[in-house]
């Protein structure tokens, strides 16, 4: 996956993505309190509950509370699935999310508003590369992060979200494991940093948060001597290393909650924003800088697969019964191992 030819592809394979899923936005109407009515409707005529990733759009987040739904990261958004008595899981999210919900809870229909909402991630760590890569270093444990397929989530030991990474990684080092970490390489090299773990990193990365640069924040820090840097630890060394926080989705909107700051730069996505403004209104939120428009990601500080789910695509998903997902049964049993040791190491 290092070479030059594989990166190239996997450029070619993002860039295509992107452009289906802009196509996919544009094709969309106008959210109005209609389709709001008629999905709250909806939703009980089907005892279904919706969960959402603070990463979708605020109309998502806030219809998600008003309808006893939640809104997580992709770790708590698993717990809360798994644990509520709806027949159906509306997962406002990407693909990997609704995948997990089924691993989880394969009795229950687990729907998207679309299909198509994936992420660089999971894109960049195809299966037959990644067991290929595994094989190479059997005396390895294989640690991977939720934003995978469900097959490479089968071949794995582990799997981690960034709010339990560090502790899991210590854990492991403290049975004197080395490691194989996939995908995103700027987590896994905070990781090494900070644990001292013996491992080896796939070379993946997320399109938003690799474009943040340590100097445009350092800049817009000039103007806002007060204000806080949060950083996402998949963030590029060059940004985390000059952060005030860094942690996973959760833990920044905690951090907004306990530091006495009245200004954050968020090197995130901005969907964050929208309980963060909640949680503390009186409060400054601005998004720290990217690349611009001539970064590889076409929507800067915002997920545009994330973005794809729209209130007329959810509204639709649950009319129809569309965008249901399945994951093959054997690949099913041998990933729910290493997301249920997740869920365990939680709560130990």
């Amino acid at each position: 996956m290092s070479d030059v030819s594989s990166k190239a592809a996997l450029r070619d394979t993002v860039q295509k993505y992107l452009s289906e899923a802009e196509n996919q936005l544009t094709s969309t109407s106008v959210d109005n309190q209609a389709i709001r009515d008629e999905i709250k409707a909806l939703l009980q005529q089907k005892n279904a509950v919706l969960v959402a990733h603070y990463y979708t759009d605020d109309a998502i987040q806030e219809l998600a509370e008003e309808t006893g739904g939640v809104i997580a990261d992709s770790l708590e958004m698993a717990r809360f699935g798994a644990n509520h008595e709806a027949d159906t899981l509306v997962v406002a999210g990407v693909k990997f999310m609704g995948e997990t919900a089924k691993i989880l809870s394969p009795e229950k229909t687990i729907i998207m508003p679309t299909l198509e909402a994936t992420c660089s991630l999971d894109i960049g760590c195809p299966i037959d590369e990644f067991s290929d890569f595994c094989d190479q270093y059997p005396e390895r444990k294989v640690v991977v992060y939720a934003n995978t397929s469900a097959a490479v989530k089968a071949r794995a030991d582990w799997v981690v979200t960034s709010s339990i990474a560090l502790d899991v990684v210590e854990h492991l080092v403290d049975q004197g494991e080395k490691i194989i970490w996939a995908p995103d390489q700027h987590l896994g090299g905070y990781i090494q940093k900070e644990t001292g773990a013996d491992m080896i990193l796939w070379d993946g990365a997320c399109i938003v948060h690799e474009e943040f640069k340590a100097k445009g924040i350092l800049d817009l820090k000039k103007i806002y001597p007060d204000a806080a840097i949060l950083v996402h630890p998949e963030s590029p060394e060059s940004v985390v290393e000059i952060a005030d926080v860094v942690g996973s989705t959760s833990q920044l909107l905690n951090a907004t909650k306990s530091m006495p700051n009245s200004t954050f730069i968020v090197a995130t996505d901005r969907g964050i924003f929208y309980k963060m403004k909640q949680a503390s209104p009186s409060k400054r939120f601005i998004e720290a800088p990217t690349a611009g428009s001539g970064a590889t990601c076409r929507s800067c500080a915002h997920c545009p697969w994330m973005a794809l789910n729209s209130l007329e695509l959810l509204r639709n998903a649950l009319r129809d019964t569309s965008g249901e997902v399945f994951v093959p049964e054997d690949t099913r049993v041998k990933a729910l191992v290493p997301l249920q040791r997740m869920l365990d190491f939680q709560v130990t």
